[in-house]
């Protein structure tokens, strides 16, 4: 928030004010000098504040001097009757009419150890005297049943007494109720007295506001806080809002008010705005408007409407709804529930569509439906990706089956655009729920939400009573969802334009004479769409290449798009922290060998050293990896319908200017990480998650990249019961017969069927020093010998390690770690796996997909 100008003003003995204004510049009156006079003071006494108010209008511009108010130019600021106890809608006549009482009133909102304190010095200065309380509870028992008070609320889970007391609308209504001309606030640090927009909008409605100039100072050391000199007297429209604005609906007051749905406090829309449009209060992230949405997301002037009016549908002849559908076009200046069309983001082009949660909270009836099936056709004919924000209470009750119908016929058009293999992606915004959630809102190729975004099919209140308890907390919110793998990704409102502008160039088609890169994409959303090249794609990706890799040495810091999930990449200050990581690490891996029995170093070359290095807890992850291989990588979470996995990490990005889907095996940064993450074993739903993201990669045309580290799948009753077996058999099915290029790598340990789930694939290759086996060498030990200890031996009995399996013909490639293990040159190992994947999809590059498929089956029928 901005500062506010502390105005100082000189008085003599007698409290008249001197009329060098500019000569006072301390801070306080306790920094008068020494034997100086009052007339040397720099802050109003108040007795004199009391003489001036008392004479309003005339002494208040003396003293003063304000602008000449101006009447309203806004005719939908209006004043609505404000009740006592209440907090309602404001407006431009909420100014303070003047009062030639002798006694002028004063709104003091300070906290219970200042009140008492300010009781004396203000009634013998002749103020009459309102006390702001909040839950009537705000002051102690002396002063509740001494002073007159007025109370601002109540508190609850959403708002504090704190929040109440500071907020702009509150403070002004109660002034406006009590007839108060004065505000005084009981410290110059409390939050309104810092609060630009609280000082513009009581200087435009004749209240002054006034503030210790220093704690103690309570008699004589007061300032008055006005707004800094920007120019801006008056709160401004947002930037869309140039032309007339709307009426607004319910849940909003006039022009400069808008209303958190959360909270339920009123704030300046200017404030909304510039806090992101979020609650400056609770935090909560404020409902858009489809204008406010579109100005947010596509390029300026690029938003053509289609379809912008449809005729009316009313199958029921419900009572009262053609009157309430004129009512809510009248309201918010909206034809329906969805706005449809055509823009850019960062260049480039897109079939758009924006729920309306304020025309009829967004419920979707015929008109609704029929204009996304619209926007969905019209996007097949001109080969357009869709994107679609949601925000919806559900179906549209009026309409009966009609509006029940609507969920199969947009469907049916999702359907379709999948066919043409186009890309559709939704963005869940609060609310999304109902018949929206249980149709397009949840079939995107790519579900993306806001955080807090509240998603489900029923209703809570239904939910509650069908079960008989209460729901647990954050339920049907959109990070409960990223949980329970319902969503790919939570995405902050800020990074959005950018993130669909990543998404959509990753599934932009091939185009000569255009060439979309990571790079280019970033470079549009910065300096326009003239970013994009007309290069030949080899040449584009060659120069991408190379400016990478002089960022990479310049600031060690690969650029990335952020999503929920975490960047991937190392943070500034993280040296102290990675250290501790690497202790704690070190004891983990010491307990378990204890645990095994197995003492003693390894054989130099030996399989059992190989075993050991793949193991060691300080080797790269596939994180580290991606970091160094892919640009601009946005994870993708779970598995549509049970959970996410973190023992698999997926995603999409750039290989070398080329689009590609990954999908890497986790075992975790650290010991908290690794535990979150199964120790890297999968769950079904990981393997599920892979398999969704294989065959959007196939849909789409994509390469796909494995890396393998896994001691296997996990081991559990939770598994079994999900199905293990089912997700790792799904996968080696799907793999075999997936028409685009697939590449895996081993990068660790390759265990069993968890690891061959990943590398069914064109091109396989291992690491130095990681291993490929049917089991564990303890297990193999265990089953065959009845003796876990006798690892070590099994591990040359299987010969597990890299450079035997190559000779076996099970790999394709050994690939150098460098000089030594990859822990001790990660950035060598990470080097040497890029070159390999750059390669191998070279040469994977010219096969037709039925060469794909049958060259990846007949590597594998010769085992």
């Amino acid at each position: 928030m901005a500062k506010t100008a502390s105005k100082y003003i000189s008085f003599d003995s007698d409290g008249h004010l001197v009329a060098d204004e500019g000569a006072g510049t301390a801070s306080s009156a306790s920094e008068v000098a020494e034997g100086a006079s009052l007339k040397a003071a720099v802050a109003y006494a108040l007795d004199a504040i009391v003489d001036a108010a008392s004479a309003l209008p005339e002494n208040a511009a003396a003293l003063i001097a304000p602008a000449q108010r101006e009447e309203p130019a806004d005719p939908e600021e209006a004043t609505l009757t404000v009740a006592r106890y209440t907090r309602s809608t404001i407006g431009d006549d909420f100014a303070v009419s003047p009062e030639t009482a002798a006694r002028p009133r004063a709104l003091v909102v300070a906290s219970a150890k200042n009140a008492r304190a300010f009781v004396g010095p203000m009634e013998q200065a002749g103020l009459d005297v309102v006390f702001a309380t909040v839950d009537n509870r705000s002051l102690d028992g002396f002063a509740r049943r001494q002073l007159p008070t007025y109370n601002l609320g109540s508190t609850s889970a959403a708002v504090s007494a704190e929040q109440l007391s500071g907020n702009i609308y509150t403070v002004l209504s109660a002034a406006k109720e009590c007839g108060a001309s004065l505000i005084f606030l009981d410290s110059p640090t409390a939050a309104l007295a810092e609060d630009e927009y609280f000082l513009r909008h009581a200087r435009k409605r004749g209240l002054r506001v006034f503030a210790p100039a220093a704690e103690g100072t309570q008699l004589m050391g007061w300032m008055e806080l006005l707004p800094a000199a920007d120019g801006l007297a008056v709160p401004t429209a947002a930037p869309w809002e140039s032309a007339a604005p709307a009426a607004a609906d319910d849940d909003e007051g006039p022009t400069h008010w808008r209303r958190c749905h959360a909270c339920k406090l009123f704030f300046d829309k200017e404030e909304i705005i510039s806090e992101g449009f979020t609650c400056p209060a609770c935090g909560t992230l404020q409902r858009l408007r489809s204008d406010e949405r579109l100005a947010l997301t596509v390029d300026a002037g690029s938003f053509e409407e289609w379809n912008a009016q449809m005729a009316d549908s009313d199958p029921l002849a419900f009572p009262g709804y053609p009157e309430k559908i004129a009512d809510q076009r009248e309201k918010s200046g909206l034809e329906e529930a969805v706005r449809t069309g055509r823009a850019t983001i960062a260049g480039l082009p897109v079939a758009i569509g924006v729920m309306e949660s304020g025309f009829f909270m967004g419920s979707m009836g015929h008109v609704v439906g029929e204009k996304v099936a619209a926007l969905i056709d019209r996007a097949i004919e001109e080969r357009l990706p869709v994107v679609v924000f949601c925000a919806s209470g559900g179906a549209r009750m009026q309409e009966g089956l009609t509006s029940l119908m609507q969920m199969a016929k947009v469907s049916c058009a999702v359907e379709r655009l999948g066919r043409a293999a186009l890309p559709f992606i939704t963005v869940l915004t609060d609310p999304t729920t109902g018949g929206v959630t249980a149709s397009f809102a949840m079939q995107g190729d790519i579900i993306l939400a806001e955080p807090g975004a509240l998603i489900g099919f029923a209703g809570q209140r239904v939910i509650r009573d069908t079960i008989k308890q209460e729901l647990p907390e954050g339920f049907q919110t959109a990070e409960f969802a990223l949980e329970h793998g319902l969503i790919d990704a939570i995405v902050e409102r800020s990074q959005l334009r950018s993130v669909l502008a990543q998404l959509l160039a990753l599934h932009a088609p091939s185009d000569a004479e255009r060439v979309v890169t990571y790079h280019s994409v970033m470079d549009a959303l910065q300096v326009g769409a003239g970013a994009y090249g007309t290069v030949s794609v080899a040449l584009e990706a060659r120069m991408a290449g190379e400016r990478l890799r002089a960022e990479e040495v310049a600031s060690g810091f690969l650029r990335k798009v952020p999503v929920v999930g975490g960047l991937i990449g190392r943070g500034a200050g993280e040296g102290a922290a990675e250290e501790a990581d690497r202790r704690e690490l070190d004891r983990h891996a010491r307990r378990e060998a204890r645990r095994a029995g197995i003492e003693g170093q390894a054989a130099a070359g030996s399989a059992w050293e190989s075993v050991q290095i793949a193991r060691n807890v300080h080797r790269p992850t596939a994180r580290r990896y991606i970091d160094g291989i892919v640009e601009g990588f946005i994870e993708l979470h779970g598995d549509r319908s049970f959970a996410d996995d973190g023992a698999i990490l997926a995603g999409v990005g750039w290989i070398s200017g080329h689009p590609v889907t990954v999908i890497a095996q986790e075992k975790g940064v650290n010991l908290a990480d690794r535990v979150a993450r199964n120790f890297g074993c999968p769950q079904p739903e990981g393997y599920r998650k892979s398999l969704r993201l294989m065959r959007e990669a196939e849909k789409f045309d994509r390469p796909i990249l494995c890396l393998v580290d896994t001691q296997g799948a996990f081991c559990g009753t939770e598994a079994e019961e999900r199905g293990q077996g089912n997700a790792i058999a799904d996968n080696l099915v799907a793999m075999a017969g997936l028409r685009v290029p697939v590449v895996s790598v081993l990068l660790g340990e390759g265990g069993s069927g968890g690891a061959l789930a990943l590398a069914v694939s064109n091109r396989v290759a291992m690491q130095e020093h990681a291993v490929y086996s049917v089991l564990s060498p303890e297990g193999f030990a265990s089953i065959l010998w009845k003796d876990g200890k006798r690892a070590p031996e099994a591990a040359e009995v299987m010969k597990m390690n890299a450079r035997a399996v190559f000779e076996g013909g099970i790999v394709d490639a050994v690939i150098s770690e460098g000089e030594g293990p990859a822990h001790e040159n990660p950035d060598e190992a990470v080097a040497a796996v890029r070159d390999y994947v750059r390669e191998a999809y070279k040469e994977l590059a010219d096969l037709t997909p039925d060469e794909l498929i049958a060259q990846r089956q007949e590597r594998f029928a010769k085992f």
